[in-house]
């Protein structure tokens, strides 16, 4: 077991130590099938009792969910609306023309409207994070190319993806109803888990376990990871 470099291996959380093994994988392309990503890297890899934890980023991936920026044509609004949207140290968010227009295609230009308004005048007061929190997940999930980014992706945009319960179900008939399965959107700053086999407890539980962000925010090339209590 080995972590990425710069991350632990372990975590601690209400009293039990968990291991956060990154599992390396090829890169994964559209074409792939994630069911055969799943058995190439992970089948083998879990033992009962481990939950293994899979990105969004490669479930859209494989579901068709990446497009090409030069397959992006902002509108007028979404260049607008980018301008305002502070850019992280981990990730480009809606932070460019092109991640903003698919966010209004995925989530609807009203809603994605009344978010950046409410946003405007909460912030005035010292509230923020609530354009994300009415723009909903499809929006949060979206990433844009970082400077870190491993190609082909550094020129590209990635939506969150469908129906990530039904993915984690499917991905634990493939490892083994034995272990659990969770599609993750995790970051240097936070994380959320969009769909997995645990109930909410578990699922807090697991955000927690997966504060530090094991997987790493560039180009580890590990987009999935076994935690495993010790």
């Amino acid at each position: 077991m080995q972590a990425n470099e710069g991350k632990a291996l372990e975590a601690s959380v209400e009293g039990t130590s968990y291991a956060r093994i990154p599992l390396k994988t090829r890169v994964v392309m559209p074409n792939d099938d994630l069911d055969s990503v799943i058995t190439e890297y992970a089948k083998d890899a879990v033992q009962p009792g481990d939950l293994l934890f899979v990105t969004e980023k490669i479930v859209a991936i494989t579901q068709g969910r990446s497009y090409r920026l030069d397959e992006i044509t902002p509108r007028p609004l979404a260049s607008f609306l980018s301008r305002y949207v502070v850019r992280t140290s981990y990730g480009i968010g809606l932070g460019m023309p092109e991640t903003m227009e698919m966010a209004l295609r995925e989530c609807g230009t009203l809603r994605i409207l009344f978010a950046a308004g409410v946003s405007v005048i909460t912030k005035a007061f010292g509230r923020r994070g609530d354009f994300y929190r009415i723009a909903g997940d499809k929006a949060r999930a979206i990433d844009g190319p970082t400077k870190n980014t491993i190609p082909p992706y550094n020129e590209a945009v990635v939506l969150g993806p469908k129906n990530p319960r039904e993915v984690a179900r499917r991905v634990q008939a493939i490892v083994g109803s034995d272990v659990d399965v969770a599609v993750v959107d995790i970051n240097d700053i936070g994380g959320n888990i969009l769909g997995s086999t645990l109930d909410k407890a578990g699922e807090r539980r697991l955000v927690q376990i997966l504060g530090d962000n094991p997987l790493g925010q560039g180009g580890q090339s590990t987009p999935m990871g076994i935690v495993r209590a010790v």
